[in-house]
């Protein structure tokens, strides 16, 4: 008789057995391949950075991928973490984000933020205890000391942002501080809102190309010998460069603009000896250059040549028993008072003229009968009003005002009044020597001054030496190119 299921005939059971046999064999074998050991897909795993530095061998290199890893992170074998683009390195807001303890390790693009704000602690986002350390294209957020090399020769700081935590300026952490560490190189860096960028007991470090703004010290460099110091551009600070307890400092081509703290410093100098500075432009300060005793060793000396001091309110400010200093070759243009002597003295005991070259002022009223670019009459710093405001500094509210003008015209009519000169130039240059090339210098405010200031200089050399008005013009275009090396360019 034959057989039916459901109305299915008997050819198309055993197809039907067959599926429901092998539907059941595919479901126990999933069952069972569930309750086995898996194997762990490396793409399953979450990166801990943590592990990753306690199995490291020295010399590895080490890829952080992109994402927040929370630290503390130490690091105490000799590795290179590169950071993937989104790589963070998070401290929590607990001590230092990263501290490395391994000569020879290099941190290279990451982003390292939120380090503690204990100043007792110097909590930082990176703190490098060993020589030879390499901390580049790193970003620096929310910490309260940046990049601290303490005891860590020969290290690199290179092409780093260095954000400080939004606090009262007293209370932020350095930028950088290189502390015990000779031979260090900074470059590159860009350093905001921090409180100083710190060298000290540093020998030998090299700081070029840095830019360094809104913080207390620009660069605060201390009790550091054979400094090289080039090219940075250090504004609106407190105070620009600093320099303390040093021998043999050398300051090169830099950009001091528009520091205005208390102190307002583009420079200031505290027994530095043997200094050399040249191409610098000091520019739009409270007081251009401090010095105070220095040079303070015997046969030293502080030379300061083919330097811009414009628009500062006081260029260049010396205590009365600062010598040794030598100035030739200098520009000081427009400056509210040239030079000023920080209590009763003079500035006699310096070099302002050196081999029959002096330094430019730009309201030297004298004139160049001969055409060799000197000054045939000498250049005197003098002025009544300047000397009363050596005995009465609240007088500077008056600076510049008709007043101040009426007062020196009576010294010079009645010379029982004239006071005895600050510095005498014995040289005076009549045009400005060629400066060399300096980073970041605003050109549009400088450049429309020098451009009024130019000119009553050739309306003086017209009327006063005789020149046929061509003869000034082109003269005229000399000087603009000597401040503008640019201008023969356009």
């Amino acid at each position: 008789m034959p057989c039916s299921i459901v109305g299915l005939s008997n050819s198309a059971v055993p197809g039907i057995l067959r599926a429901l046999i092998l539907s059941l064999a595919l479901t126990l074998a999933l069952v069972a391949s569930d309750r086995l050991p898996r194997v762990a897909n490396a793409a399953d795993v979450p990166f801990d950075l943590h592990a990753v530095l306690a199995g490291a061998q020295p010399g590895a290199t080490i890829h952080v991928p992109a994402g927040v890893h929370l630290g503390p992170f130490q690091i105490t074998q000799r590795v290179t973490l590169l950071g993937d683009e989104g790589a963070i390195l998070d401290g929590g807001g607990q001590g230092d984000v990263v501290v490395i303890t391994a000569p020879g390790v290099t941190l290279r693009n990451l982003t390292i933020r939120n380090s503690g704000i204990s100043l007792d602690r110097e909590d930082a986002g990176v703190v490098a205890e060993a020589a030879g350390v390499t901390l580049e294209g790193l970003r620096l957020e929310n910490v309260l000391f940046g990049l601290y090399l303490k005891n860590a020769p020969n290290s690199v700081l290179r092409n780093n942002l260095v954000f400080s935590k939004d606090l009262a300026i007293a209370r932020r952490g350095d930028g950088v501080k290189i502390w015990y560490s000779p031979g260090c190189l900074v470059e590159g860096n860009q350093i905001v809102d921090g409180r100083d960028v710190l060298i000290w007991y540093a020998p030998h470090c090299t700081l070029r190309h840095n830019l360094v703004e809104r913080s207390r010290y620009g660069l605060h460099l201390m009790n550091s010998d054979d400094l090289h110091v080039a090219e940075n551009v250090v504004r609106n600070n407190s105070v620009g460069i600093y320099l303390m307890f040093g021998h043999r400092a050398e300051l090169r081509n830099n950009l001091l603009y528009n520091n205005r703290g208390p102190s307002g410093f583009g420079i200031g100098l505290k027994d530095s000896d043997d200094l050399y500075a040249t191409g610098n432009r000091i520019v739009s300060n409270r007081i251009g250059l401090y010095v105070d005793n220095s040079p303070s060793g015997v046969n030293t000396t502080v030379r300061f040549t083919h330097n811009l001091f414009a628009y500062n309110e006081i260029g260049a400010t010396l205590l009365p028993l600062v010598k040794r200093n030598v100035y030739v070759q200098n520009i000081f243009l427009e400056n509210g008072e040239q030079v000023w002597i920080a209590g009763r003295g003079d500035a006699t005991a310096n070099a302002w003229a050196e081999a029959g070259r002096g330094n430019f002022w730009s309201d030297y009223a004298g004139f160049d009968a001969d055409g060799d670019g000197v000054g045939d009459l000498p250049y005197r710093s003098e002025s009544l009003f300047e000397d009363l405001l050596a005995q009465r500094p609240e007088l500077r509210l008056f600076q510049r005002s008709p007043a101040t003008a009426a007062l020196d015209l009576a010294a010079r009519a009645f010379p029982i009044f004239q006071p005895q000169p600050k510095l005498t130039d014995a040289h005076p240059l009549v045009v400005p020597p060629a400066l060399p090339a300096a980073p970041g210098l605003p050109t549009a405010p400088l450049a429309g001054n020098l451009v009024a200031a130019l000119g009553m200089l050739l309306l003086a050399a017209v009327i006063l030496v005789g020149l046929q008005p061509l003869q000034a013009l082109r003269r005229f275009v000399r000087i603009k190119q000597a401040m503008h090396p640019r201008m023969s360019e356009q």
